[in-house]
């Protein structure tokens, strides 16, 4: 499942429809991805609205609208990719695919082409999920997502009182928590370990106030490193981290620590497949 840094990368590909209108939406209304969501409402306000700004938070996106009558209301579209998610823009007039279950339309006064473009959620499992708010107010669904692990507000004393409230969780598993750790997922969480030395099994309650201190670091570190290198990526596909990361040797049977050159382990903690390197992350 894409991670903040690539649900960051994917936001930016509706960048070219910023400041146009929409002038028609194409969607399959029983689609799985609206199950939250009425579809009827995103066909009926959309239509004339103008895609004025976006952001990505956790792995989630925004995209804010203003609609086309009298009183401007502000429209607020979420999109979460879920596994097989995809956010592109095609030349309008290209024939649906089947896994194309919302399409904006927008004129061609949008497209240096002249010929328009079209805004397409694909997702062809169906995991992922479009939201709809219409209204002044930010929806709860986007102001209730956790505060960014890049943010001030991602303190060291708000991690440890995390921690001691989950004192049995081994850590792996207590790093996916979104309620803490947004955006977060198996790769980075394996990575922020990795780099903290910290096996992913130890329980959180085992940890030193130093140890904790390290995972609050490299937690804030790996999620910038990771905006910066793919997040901000000008290119046709999301780039993976350099070969000094956990990230490129992880997959790979057979693979080797980049730091001690030591093989690696994997196996199932938490629940998800994880990495980690024994030489270097020691289990007490």
């Amino acid at each position: 499942m894409p991670e903040l840094a690539e649900v960051e990368y994917v936001r930016r590909r509706w960048n070219p429809g910023l400041g146009h209108t929409i002038a028609t939406v194409r969607l399959h209304p029983r689609a799985g991805v609206f199950k939250t969501c009425d579809p009827a409402l995103l066909a009926k306000l959309l239509p004339g609205a103008r895609l004025d700004s976006s952001e990505a938070a956790a792995k989630q996106m925004l995209f804010r609208l203003v609609a086309a009558d009298r009183a401007r209301t502000p429209l607020w579209l979420g999109i979460h990719l879920g596994m097989t998610g995809e956010l592109l823009v095609r030349p309008h007039g290209l024939p649906d695919q089947k896994a194309d279950h919302l399409i904006l339309d927008q004129p061609a006064a949008s497209s240096a082409s002249g010929v328009g473009q079209s805004l397409v959620f694909s997702d062809f499992r169906m995991f992922g999920r479009v939201q709809f708010h219409a209204g002044p107010d930010a929806p709860a669904w986007w102001t209730g997502i956790a505060p960014a692990v890049t943010s001030p507000a991602f303190t060291l004393d708000a991690v440890s009182e995390f921690l001691r409230r989950r004192a049995r969780s081994p850590l792996k598993a207590v790093l996916l928590m979104q309620e803490r750790f947004p955006g977060i997922g198996n790769w980075m969480a394996d990575e922020i370990l990795w780099r903290a030395a910290l096996h992913p099994a130890r329980r959180c309650g085992d940890l030193s106030p130093a140890e904790i201190k390290k995972l609050h670091a490299e937690t804030a570190w790996v999620a910038r490193e990771a905006l910066r290198l793919i997040g901000a990526a000008d290119t046709p596909q999301w780039p993976d981290p350099p070969k000094t990361w956990l990230f490129q040797h992880r997959w790979e049977d057979g693979g080797r620590c980049p730091r001690t050159k030591k093989p690696l382990e994997r196996a199932t903690i938490g629940g998800r497949t994880t990495c980690w390197s024994p030489a270097r992350q020691k289990l007490a």
